[in-house]
């Protein structure tokens, strides 16, 4: 779950700029490839690398501001730009989803020939090759930054290649059977749907976020994990509460400690137990607060929420 650091000069910022360029690239590639053959499969294709550049742009923009250190008004920082992102460009794909559609259906009622067949659709898998390559190395940016908007944008993209790869397989069909230009609009209406369903996704993970959903189970028990190691495997704790907002994790938890522990023994132990967390769970800011197992007091877990170390040994 460690990433490696970046150096000074790789950043995110970087990775958003090459999903601009491919997006602008592909842009003038797929609606060549329109013009050519009057395709409203390919039509459909261009459109969503317009959607592509917006989204790029909007990635580009989130990561910038996502990347401002905490300030007074921002005391959490500013990493929950990024699921603003992410949520817009669901948005955006659905509405290109729907315009899709609306073409496709206008094709249905008004069927006519395609033209330029061959060179289009090497336009076509040229620009795919293209936004391949772009998703494939922004992927990998997106697990080393830990940065859902380079994620949600490469994942738009491959989406992008696996449609265009459809439409050409389809529209191949068309060389054999020319006569049979209704496969057009068919392959354009599959393309929507498929469109529709990664915006939706996109949409369910941006919501999640801005909701605070705890981090994922395998990262909840790491933390209780390191809370073990170091404070002994009875350790004691409850209000185990944590939310991600970007690539930074927040993590709260209640520890109870013996009363007679002194205050630099305390912090210490507490110093320890965030050094271990944060060895596994990088962007990690942590706050302990440490009460006297001999209090009953000190057993709120329940008005406090979040997890307690019997949740987790049970889910074990």
């Amino acid at each position: 779950m460690h990433m490696p650091a970046s150096t000074p000069t790789d950043s995110p910022i970087r990775y958003a700029w090459y999903s601009v360029a491919a997006s602008l690239l592909t842009l003038g590639m797929k609606f060549g490839a329109w013009a050519m053959t009057d395709s409203v499969g390919l039509l459909s294709d261009a459109a969503e690398s317009l959607i592509n550049l917006a989204a790029g742009i909007m990635a580009l923009t989130a990561i910038t501001i996502a990347l401002r250190p905490a300030d007074d008004d921002h005391a959490y920082g500013h990493g929950k730009v990024e699921y603003f992102s992410s949520g817009v460009e669901g948005m955006l794909i659905i509405v290109a989803a729907v315009g899709i559609a609306l073409a496709a259906f206008d094709r249905f009622m008004h069927p006519r020939p395609l033209t330029s067949l061959g060179p289009g659709l090497i336009l076509a898998i040229a620009s795919s090759g293209v936004n391949f390559v772009t998703a494939r190395i922004m992927l990998r940016a997106s697990k080393r930054f830990d940065s859902i908007t380079l994620e949600a944008d490469a994942r738009h993209l491959l989406t992008d290649v696996w449609t265009s790869i459809g439409l050409v397989l389809g529209l191949c069909l068309l060389f054999i059977f020319p006569e049979y230009s209704v496969i057009d609009p068919i392959i354009a209406t599959i393309m929507a749907l498929n469109i529709v369903w990664t915006g939706v996704q996109l949409v369910k993970r941006s919501v999640s976020g801005l909701m605070d959903d705890a981090l994922p189970e395998e990262e909840l028990h790491a933390i209780a994990e390191s809370i073990r190691k170091v404070a002994g495997e009875d350790a004691v704790f409850h209000g185990l509460r944590t939310r991600k907002a970007g690539p930074n994790r927040f993590i709260d938890f209640h520890l109870l400690l013996p009363g007679d522990m002194t205050v630099e023994k305390s912090h210490d132990l507490c110093c320890f137990i965030e050094d271990d967390i944060k060895e596994k769970l990088t962007r990690a800011q942590i706050t302990i607060h440490v009460e006297p197992i001999e209090d009953g007091a000190s057993f709120d877990g329940a008005e406090t929420g979040g997890a307690c170390q019997h949740v987790l040994d049970h889910s074990d």
